[in-house]
Parts: C-alpha cells; sequence; structure tokens
C-alpha cells in the first residue's frame, strides 16, 4: 500500500534558523531519506519551494483564474513529502514519526487510490 506524508511546517522559522541549525536539520532529513532508501520503502521524495512561489488555480464560468500563493493562509505551510510502499499504515506512520519535520511540525498520513491505467493491445 502506498501512502503520501505530507510534512507541515511553519516556512518563516525555518528562514529565521542560522545556517547551522538548517544544515543539522538537512543532514537528518539525509540520513531518513537514506534510512528509508535502504529499507525498500522509498518510492518518491521532494522538497517545495516556498509559498511564495507558488500559484492557485480556479476556473469560474470557463475563466481560469492563477493567483498568488496558497488559497488558505495557515500558520503550518506543507514544505514537502515522501511517497512510501509499506505493507501498513502502522508502518507508514513509524516512518512519518521519524521524519526530522514531526519534531516541530506536523506530517499527515494518507493513503493513495491505487488506479490502474487502461492500455490498449
Amino acid at each position: 500500500m502506498q501512502y503520501l506524508l505530507l510534512i507541515y511546517d511553519e516556512e518563516s522559522k525555518w528562514a529565521e534558523l542560522p545556517e547551522s541549525k538548517r544544515n543539522h536539520w538537512y543532514g537528518e532529513y539525509m540520513a531518513f531519506t537514506k534510512d528509508l532508501r535502504e529499507s525498500g520503502a522509498f518510492v518518491a521524495a521532494d522538497q517545495l519551494k516556498p509559498t511564495s512561489t507558488a500559484k492557485t488555480v480556479t476556473v469560474r464560468d470557463g475563466e481560469t483564474i492563477a493567483t498568488d500563493g496558497p488559497f488558505a493562509e495557515t500558520k503550518e505551510q506543507l514544505g514537502g513529502y515522501y511517497l512510501v510502499d509499506v505493507a501498513s499504515e502502522d508502518e507508514a506512520i513509524a516512518w512519518a514519526a521519524k521524519i526530522p519535520s514531526a519534531q516541530f511540525g506536523r506530517v499527515e498520513v494518507r493513503p493513495l487510490v491505487q488506479v490502474l491505467a487502461e492500455t490498449s493491445a
């Protein structure tokens, strides 16, 4: 079963950290990613650029509207994700608890709906 581990924390706090602290946390992330890869559960992962680079798209009455930033203003922002393939929700939660940001932010664990693409013969 595949689960998306969505990482939420406060962008402003990351920006305020001294470089030595940021490097420490990036090192923690690299170690976590290495462990996840070695376990065989790793499928994909990416860090997202800041919300200031985001666009929110809506379509109303056939008109596409793109606005700056995320739609909802929240204390914590989505900063990245891991996609894991594990045997159970408990295993996904165990991996989520090891993500460094779980110590000061939040990690949402969400199962994916597996949709098989149709292929023509």
